[in-house]
């Protein structure tokens, strides 16, 4: 008898203990998936370079629909003045909405402005339609247009927390012909420079702004092969220079290193191996 009660009482606690680690494994599940969906829901925005527009943000856009069903759910239109007009809708529950910024004043060259202006099309798309989360992909100048936005706006909890970032052709510490020559600077294992321009001492707030383990970085850049390690337009330690700037408050950081005549400046927004990158890190 007394046999006949141990074995249930041991079977019971298999049941019980096996329930516990489905349970568990369950939550756990539901967890991920949770966290997925709201990967999916939050908004990714698109920024242009120095001179650019719609069209240059065009072909990634288009992959990340045909690709990985994102949804380009608005158009941002910033004025000269900063004002915001929103073209499209954003339903609820949309699948990896996209909204494509678009600067009418495509050749500011103050990066603080142009930070703040990007503020401004957050506060009006949030108007909209309510995110505590969301991405960017920036191209040359839109770059600086986010890291900016960062400087200044990385803490501020009344604004959305920026997730993910990618940075393709980042001119961080110069541009060549401009204050930058190719093969005049190389960057430390870290990532930082030998020689700083005035733009990236600025920047260097950044290693304190960022919140810990915030951000999942992703620097792309492009090198032609020809001896001058740069894309034509950017030595590749301008580009690598963000790396010291994000590291401290990055929660994840990756280089990404193209090559040939499609590494070109204007090409790498166009060249199906970066989209490719660039949608395996985003999503």
């Amino acid at each position: 008898m007394r046999r006949s009660k141990w074995i249930i009482i041991i079977i019971g606690l298999g049941v019980l203990i096996g329930s516990g680690w489905w349970l568990l494994g369950h939550a756990t599940t539901q967890k991920a998936q949770q966290v997925k969906q709201t990967e999916n829901e939050q908004p990714t925005f698109y920024l242009h370079g120095y001179g650019g527009s719609a069209r240059s943000t065009d072909s990634m856009i288009k992959a990340a629909r045909e690709q990985k069903n994102a949804t380009q759910v608005l158009t941002a239109t910033v004025r000269k003045d900063g004002s915001v007009d929103l073209q499209g809708r954003w339903l609820a529950k949309t699948t990896r909405p996209i909204v494509q910024v678009v600067f009418e004043d495509n050749r500011n060259p103050n990066y603080q402005q142009d930070g703040e202006w990007f503020k401004n099309v957050l506060v009006a798309v949030n108007r909209q339609h309510s995110f505590k989360r969301f991405n960017v992909v920036a191209h040359s100048m839109g770059n600086l247009t986010a890291v900016y936005y960062l400087l200044n706006h990385a803490i501020d909890k009344q604004l959305p927390r920026m997730a993910k970032m990618v940075n393709i052709a980042g001119h961080f510490d110069g541009i060549i012909g401009m204050d930058d020559q190719p093969n005049q600077n190389q960057v430390k294992k870290d990532g930082q420079p030998q020689k700083m321009n005035a733009t990236y001492r600025q920047l260097m707030g950044l290693r304190n702004q960022l919140p810990a383990k915030s951000i999942a970085v992703l620097n792309i850049y492009g090198d032609l092969g020809d001896g001058t390690h740069s894309d034509g337009r950017v030595s590749n330690a301008s580009s690598q220079s963000l790396r010291y700037l994000v590291t401290p408050g990055a929660k994840t950081y990756q280089e990404k290193k193209f090559t040939g005549k499609k590494a070109q400046h204007s090409q790498l927004h166009e060249n199906h191996a970066v989209n490719q990158t660039v949608l395996a890190f985003l999503w």
